[in-house]
């Protein structure tokens, strides 16, 4: 086996991460959790989008905000409000976690959008930009994503991103009080580029027609 060129790369700033539909920048517990609360909890949405995460759902916007002022100030995870770019509202989240420069692998996780954000093109620019980062502008080798491994549409979500499917370790968490085995999904710096092809493709504005509807799925695009 060849010997690895290789020099650790830098850890994720606390700094925001810009796209065309979204902004992703670093958490603001005054500012966003009486929206982010309202956005994620009934009656805009249903209590069951928390049945996966490791927190939630909360008893109050007060509440949150505690949660909230305990991200800002860790670095792992490095927690980012999702801010729909048309209007400024925080509508989801994501972190970088388990990050470690020395061998270039960090992971996506914590990801939570509410009901106006699941399955929209501002969603899908979220985990763009925070791939993006990782690999072109930090050097990072390996992206991950974990999820329950009885989470369907993490799992389906990782997938249809381009994250590749490399096993579940059984019996390795206890969350609320339950078991949870858990499923492993990763991107390699070599994939990458055909992924952000497919990521840029379809994305671009001549992939949506008047109504916003999709021209070309994601996984076509990237295929």
């Amino acid at each position: 086996m060849s010997a690895l060129i290789w020099e650790p790369v830098e850890p994720p700033r606390r700094a925001p991460l810009q796209g065309q539909r979204v902004l992703l920048r670093p958490v603001d517990a005054a500012a966003d959790a009486e929206p982010f609360f309202a956005a994620t909890h009934p009656p805009a949405a249903e209590e069951d989008i928390w049945r996966y995460m490791f927190d939630g759902p909360y008893g109050s916007a007060a509440e949150m905000k505690e949660a909230m002022e305990w991200a800002e100030g860790v670095d792992d995870p490095l927690f980012f409000t999702i801010v729909r770019s048309a209007d400024e509202r925080p509508l989801g989240r994501a972190a970088y976690m388990r990050i470690e420069p020395g061998h270039g692998v960090i992971e996506i996780g914590g990801i939570l959008f509410a009901p106006e954000l699941q399955r929209t093109a501002a969603a899908t620019e979220a985990i763009y930009l925070l791939a993006r980062h990782a690999f072109d502008e930090l050097g990072y080798r390996r992206f991950e994503w974990k999820c329950d491994a009885l989470n369907e549409a993490s799992r389906r979500a990782a997938a249809r991103f381009g994250f590749t499917y490399e096993g579940t370790f059984r019996q390795h968490m206890v969350i609320k009080g339950r078991n949870r085995d858990t499923a492993w999904f990763a991107i390699t710096d070599e994939e990458w580029p055909g992924i952000r092809a497919g990521f840029e493709t379809w994305l671009a504005p001549e992939n949506f027609d008047g109504a916003g509807k999709q021209r070309r799925r994601l996984e076509d695009c990237r295929n």
